[in-house]
């Protein structure tokens, strides 16, 4: 899979978050494709944490212009629901990411073929490819469909 984002300098792929790593350029990376996804559960961040990070990677991804995100925050070992899925849940429908989330879709809610669905590939036909993994509702994931504008803080 070719990454989404490319160094503006020496050309490799690199993440959108840090520098690149192989010149160390911290200049925005160019954009190759209108979504990224975004693991939030890796390395097993705490909720302060989770919601941290994803503040920051969405500041970062309004600044170079993707403009929808497949949010994996996971549901939880339990099989009630993470905490970090708890977290950004609530932080979504309390709008703490209002400056940048315009609209947003619980995995649960974006089965294949269901009304979110196709409202979904209305707005951004981009996510189609990434909507292969909600056939029957993912309760790990969150669609996060961002500004038109970028509105840098």
């Amino acid at each position: 899979m070719t990454s989404a984002f490319e160094c503006p300098e020496c050309g490799n792929p690199r993440p959108m978050v840090g520098s690149c790593p192989y010149c160390n350029s911290n200049l925005l990376p160019l954009l190759h494709e209108d979504t990224a996804v975004f693991n939030l559960k890796q390395g097993s961040p705490t909720v302060e944490e989770a919601v941290d990070r994803l503040t920051h990677y969405l500041r970062r991804a309004s600044e170079v212009g993707i403009k929808a995100i497949i949010l994996i925050h996971g549901y939880g070992s339990s099989g009630e629901g993470g905490r970090i899925k708890s977290g950004v849940h609530q932080a979504l429908e309390n709008n703490y990411f209002s400056d940048r989330v315009d609209e947003y879709y619980f995995g649960e809610q974006v089965a294949f073929g269901g009304e979110a669905y196709h409202r979904l590939l209305r707005r951004r036909p981009g996510l189609k490819s990434h909507l292969k993994h909600f056939k029957e509702g993912n309760a790990g994931m969150t669609v996060l469909l961002l500004g038109n504008e970028s509105r840098i803080a």
